[in-house]
């Protein structure tokens, strides 16, 4: 089946489903007319799901025919069939089809996490324009590994939780702008070179990675893709292609959002990790590990049911109603 010209015989229909199904009031008429559009919206969706199975399209008439289902009778649409469809497949199309952006944002942020350390250390009077040597005498013995646990683990999830999900909605937030994207980062990265330098200085390297790594690979790279999508957002008013610039911030702010909904729940689970894990009594090797894991889902997440919906048409845009008709524009 020709699934473009499918979409063109009765795009008319289904756009009419939608707006009945939107509307506060309906007559008599309306309302058969409903019911008989809704029976041809199912019907459509079931060869579409046999003939030609497009996740973007079937994510969007099943949301259509769950909108209309409520409509006719008197009750809300599916709120977990929306939720799933979501996390399959509108979520991880945004974060695949803006990918050069937060991949380029984390070469750029390592490297420069890299050439700063090295300075650093290779500077050791810097030490003294960031702390006193108490301080940093306090940091090296007890400060650092007792962050860990010094309060209860399901408190301290919660606040990790809240922080770091606070930041990557700054980054977004704030991403129309551009330099205060950047600016975050480097305050960021200064803090992680600054910390782990004087660690490595001391002769607790190993201590320093064996504590940051569990949580922290999967913690940066939300933070890396917050900052590329900000970027990706400022870049969609300077250069907006094809479209007007409203219409490509309109577009690229609805992603936008989309992306932090969804890392609210990546940023739970590495607030969990760091609270129960990263200072659990577990051998390194097995707290490192549990960190890979975790990391390693992620990109796979992104890169295979991310890479599927993106080629079926997704573009992570909000407007869910459009799903499955708009094509992608990087």
């Amino acid at each position: 089946m020709d699934l473009d010209a499918y979409v063109f015989a009765h795009r008319a229909t289904w756009e009419r489903l939608d707006e009945l199904s939107r509307r506060r009031r309906l007559t008599g008429a309306e309302a058969d007319e409903l019911i008989d559009t809704y029976q041809r919206v199912a019907t459509h969706l079931s060869v579409i799901r046999s003939s030609a199975p497009d996740a973007s399209l079937v994510a969007y008439l099943s949301t259509l025919l769950a909108r209309a289902r409520g409509r006719a009778t008197g009750t809300r649409a599916d709120a977990w069939s929306t939720l799933v469809c979501f996390f399959a497949v509108s979520f991880p199309a945004a974060l695949y089809r803006m990918r050069w952006w937060w991949l380029t944002v984390t070469g750029v942020s390592l490297l420069a996490t890299v050439v700063m350390t090295w300075w650093v250390l290779d500077h050791p009077g810097i030490e003294s324009s960031f702390a006193s040597q108490q301080e940093i005498e306090h940091l090296v013995t007890n400060d650092f590994e007792n962050y860990y646990s010094e309060y209860e683990a399901t408190s301290f999830a919660a606040r990790v939780w809240s922080n770091n999900f606070w930041l990557a909605a700054m980054c977004i937030v704030v991403g129309v702008f551009g330099f205060p994207v950047v600016w975050m980062l480097y305050t960021n990265i200064l803090n992680l070179v600054v910390v782990g330098s004087i660690m490595i200085r001391h002769g607790r390297g190993d201590l320093f990675f064996g504590l940051i790594l569990p949580h922290g690979m999967l913690e940066l790279t939300c933070l890396f893709v917050a900052a590329g999508v900000g970027l990706r957002l400022f870049w969609s008013w300077v250069s907006p292609g094809n479209r007007t610039r409203a219409a490509a911030l309109a577009e690229e702010g609805r992603a936008a959002i989309g992306v932090a909904l969804g890392l609210v729940v990546v940023l739970l689970l590495c607030g969990v990790i760091e609270a129960f894990v990263t200072p659990s009594p577990l051998p390194t090797w097995a707290r490192i590990g549990i960190g890979v894991a975790a990391w390693s889902l992620f990109m796979a997440y992104v890169f295979v049911v991310g890479r599927r919906a993106h080629e079926a048409g997704e573009t992570g845009d909000l407007d869910e109603y459009k799903r499955g008709l708009a094509r992608p524009t990087v």
